[in-house]
């Protein structure tokens, strides 16, 4: 068996995986499209031999039929943000060097001309299921299997390479440490181009044989209906999404608002994630639901390094310890291993989780491994055995409603506007996005510029959640000796 079939997905297995819409769909049925997806992405070849596949689809049975296809098919699957804009698509797909696109037909329309500028086949999940399994190849555990795009410290997302063996261990070692089993039931309305999702609650899910229902935003009205029903009884989000809920509670009858936090409280499991989770916010979802809310530490190169553990205490404002078959450890800027407790250092993360490299960026990947460590760049406490956050060790990564931002990519696009002159972009505490995006910008000689009308400008050429949530005009930016804006001053300018 390849190390990325996953055992629930077979034929014959009648237990419902995916539920979308009114549609439910068994392992069985599942099992059987992504096999017939897997033998017409082939055409007849063997292997696909790491062919870069990338597919632009919502959550959906479809998804699943795709990303499993291309693993089964010896391809690399790249899952595409269906928000993003079409400059950053370009980015992507030229990056890979991919030579088949895979989306919804809605999407056809909008995605040819870029398709055909860069020579990439576009096609549906329909035009690809072939009528029958044919044979598939079998899949060493090294090979790459997924490529995915995170916002580095540099200008462009770089796209961090997995192999199914990266895969199963992230899977494993959460389907251990959080007990899933396949009782387990769990709404997905997180975005699947981002480890959260993918791997936290789709293919935790799915390795679990428990029931996955697929939505492709959060729709609170429906959600919170389901919960009141007891149809989940895990729930995973961002902060943000727990921030929005509480928001709603108190624009609904009480009574309801009752309904709903006992539905919450009657869970098994409850967890924030992909942004630090206010202890604030921790709080109030306890005094709500009764829910302890367990906040784990991530990222897309490792998957999920260190979480509070399933029994035993949360703490709030804490990430918890390694999880089964990762190594963490804090090192100090001389890169010697920091022991005692109480001193901040960067974190370091080694196992069976870790990323193989940056794609086609030799540099980047030797440089962000230090005697097979990986450095995470974010610089961590331990406390009482439990690790806390501290920051960034770079000011450039913003993290904003779930999303890891780079700065200096928003920066550049800013930079493109007529009137701009020079732009610093910086996160901002803010209790609902964890962090909002701001452009403190100095513009040109007799220039002007308001907020909706660089609102207006950004939307198209960035992704919604890049697009800065305020703005600050200043004469100039706040520079060193060596000319380098100095932004932690910038804060001081709000």
């Amino acid at each position: 068996m390849n190390e990325t079939h996953f055992p629930h997905l077979r034929d014959g297995n009648d237990k419902v995986a995916l539920v979308e819409g009114e549609t439910r769909y068994t392992y069985g049925q599942v099992n059987q499209h992504i096999n017939r997806f897997a033998t017409g992405l082939l055409r007849g070849e063997s292997d696909l031999k790491e062919e870069r596949v990338a597919f632009y689809l919502p959550a959906s049975l479809d998804y699943v039929t795709t990303m499993h296809g291309i693993w089964r098919a010896g391809g690399i699957a790249i899952p595409l943000n269906v928000a993003s804009a079409i400059a950053e698509l370009d980015h992507y797909l030229t990056c890979a060097s991919v030579t088949r696109l895979i989306a919804s037909e809605k999407y056809h329309a909008e995605l040819t001309p870029l398709c055909t500028q860069l020579n990439i086949e576009l096609l549906s999940v329909a035009d690809v299921l072939a009528e029958k399994a044919g044979e598939l190849p079998a899949i060493a555990s090294d090979r790459r299997a997924m490529m995915l795009f995170t916002s580095g410290t540099t200008n462009k997302p770089k796209g961090v390479v997995s192999t199914h063996k990266t895969i199963r261990a992230q899977i494993t070692t959460l389907v251990t440490a959080w007990e899933w089993t396949g009782d387990d039931a769990i709404p997905l309305f997180l975005p699947l181009h981002h480890i959260h999702g993918i791997i936290n609650i789709l293919s935790c899910g799915l390795w679990s044989g428990a029931t996955v229902h697929l939505f492709t935003k959060f729709d609170i009205p429906r959600i919170t209906a389901e919960i009141v029903a007891d149809t989940y009884n895990v729930f995973m989000a961002v902060p943000t999404i727990y921030v929005k809920l509480i928001q709603y509670f108190e624009g609904i009858d009480k009574d309801e608002v009752a309904r709903i936090c006992a539905g919450f409280g009657r869970m098994r499991l409850n967890i924030s994630g992909s942004a630090a989770c206010p202890v604030k916010l921790f709080k109030q979802w306890q005094e709500l639901t009764g829910q302890v809310l367990l906040e784990r530490y991530g990222m897309t190169e490792i998957g999920m390094g260190l979480s509070n553990p399933y029994n035993g205490e949360r703490r709030a404002g804490y990430v918890g310890q390694p999880l089964p078959g990762v190594s963490a450890q804090l090192f100090d800027e001389n890169d010697k291993p920091i022991t005692e407790e109480n001193t901040a250092g960067e974190i370091r993360i080694k196992g069976d989780n870790v990323f193989l490299e940056y794609w086609d960026n030799p540099k980047a990947t030797q440089e962000s491994f230090k005697d097979g460590w990986f450095c995470t760049g974010d610089v961590g406490i331990v406390e009482d055995g439990y690790y806390r956050i501290m920051g960034r060790s770079s000011v450039d990564i913003i993290k904003s409603g779930g999303y890891k931002l780079s700065a200096l990519e928003i920066e550049g696009v800013l930079l493109t506007h007529e009137s701009v002159a020079e732009v610093a972009v910086i996160g901002v505490e803010d209790e609902t996005w964890g962090e909002s995006v701001t452009a403190i910008i100095g513009l040109k000689q007799g220039a002007s510029l308001d907020y909706p009308e660089l609102k207006a400008w950004c939307e198209g050429k960035m992704s919604s959640y890049k697009i800065p949530k305020q703005i600050k005009i200043v004469d100039a930016l706040p520079r060193n000796a060596m000319g380098k804006v100095t932004k932690p001053a910038l804060k001081s300018l709000l």
